[in-house]
């Protein structure tokens, strides 16, 4: 790694801070000597996630929405930048709360770009892999269309409102100069993750160490990369130090492709298990009609050419990072 993953100490608000990415982020900011400040209203997060980092004198945590403005101006005063994580997360959660989804995307934003703008505070929105939507252009590039599905499908609120977050947050670099840096995450898994909303390793590593059937959605032949999240959370520390990474729009992700029924048999056998492999059709786990996207791999030119750094952690070592976290909890 080189001496831009390294930023200065400074104060850090995280929004979402007690959710899987957050707290992780939280860590590692603390690490390197950062003071952080974290807010979530433990909608999808849990304390559980931040009970490590309590008793550390540079952490506090608040528990609150961080819709509640003159708490969040509190914060966003008190902080140099402000890490926008707060967010309606999981494939599950978006198709049954699409109400909820698109509010709490959209309205956190809103909040969190308000108050920064008002004392010039550095904002790293996290947005997803999701904006890419149905485009087969391979690998994803930032600068490559967004293909949507209807919006009489609720599958698609997801992407788009995080689509909206990344209009208003480039909105305020041009017309505001406010330094913003959006960081589309692909596929972020490790231990802690849950998988509670649909996020698929937790859940087939639950599923294999307890004997039950891994369900694959689909035929399984769809693929994702997916990135460790440690060294996702380097990446976006890293990114917040970077001034030439103001007012971009960066992938951050891993290019080590692999279908959700191969990760289904890596899990297996990793886990030793002998769980059955069992296809499920979408319409039967989600709604009829439901769309998925046969790949998502990112273009992570630019994350490299600004940091000097892309995740690199295999897939194999990671889902046993994350078989180990659930043998041990």
């Amino acid at each position: 790694m080189t001496s831009q993953l390294k930023p200065k100490p400074t104060r850090a608000l995280i929004t979402g801070g007690a959710g899987f990415i957050g707290s992780h982020l939280a860590g590692h900011l603390l690490s390197l000597g950062q003071r952080v400040q974290i807010i979530d209203d433990l909608s999808t997060g849990a304390m559980a996630n931040i009970e490590h980092l309590k008793d550390r004198p540079a952490f506090k945590y608040c528990i609150a929405d961080v819709r509640d403005e003159p708490l969040l101006a509190e914060l966003v005063d008190n902080a140099e930048v402000v890490y926008h994580l707060a967010a309606a997360v999981g494939v599950r959660l978006i198709v049954e709360s699409p109400v909820k989804t698109i509010e709490t995307n959209v309205g956190c934003t809103e909040v969190v770009l308000k108050l920064a703008n008002k004392k010039r505070k550095k904002v790293i929105i996290a947005s997803t892999s999701e904006v890419y939507g149905k485009n087969e252009l391979v690998p994803f590039a930032e600068d490559h269309d967004l293909v949507l599905g209807p919006t009489v499908k609720a599958r698609w609120a997801y992407a788009c409102s995080k689509a909206i977050d990344e209009f208003l947050a480039l909105a305020y670099h041009r017309a505001r100069k406010l330094p913003v840096v959006v960081v589309r995450l692909f596929n972020t898994v490790g231990p802690g993750q849950t998988g509670r909303y649909g996020m698929v390793l937790p859940t087939f590593v639950r599923q294999a160490l307890s004997g039950e059937p891994i369900t694959v959605f689909g035929d399984g032949n769809q693929s994702r990369c997916f990135s460790e999240v440690g060294e996702v959370v380097t990446a976006l520390a890293a990114l917040a130090a970077a001034p030439a990474a103001e007012g971009q729009v960066v992938n951050v992700g891993s290019r080590q492709e692999i279908s959700i029924k191969e990760l289904a048999k890596l899990v297996k056998k990793l886990a030793g298990s002998r769980s059955p492999i069992k296809l499920v059709p979408y319409e039967q786990a989600y709604a009829e009609g439901f769309e998925d996207m046969p790949r998502r791999v990112p273009d992570v030119s630019k994350l490299q050419s600004l940091v000097g750094f892309t995740p690199q952690m295999g897939i194999a070592e990671i889902v046993q990072s994350v078989i180990r976290h659930y043998r041990e909890s």
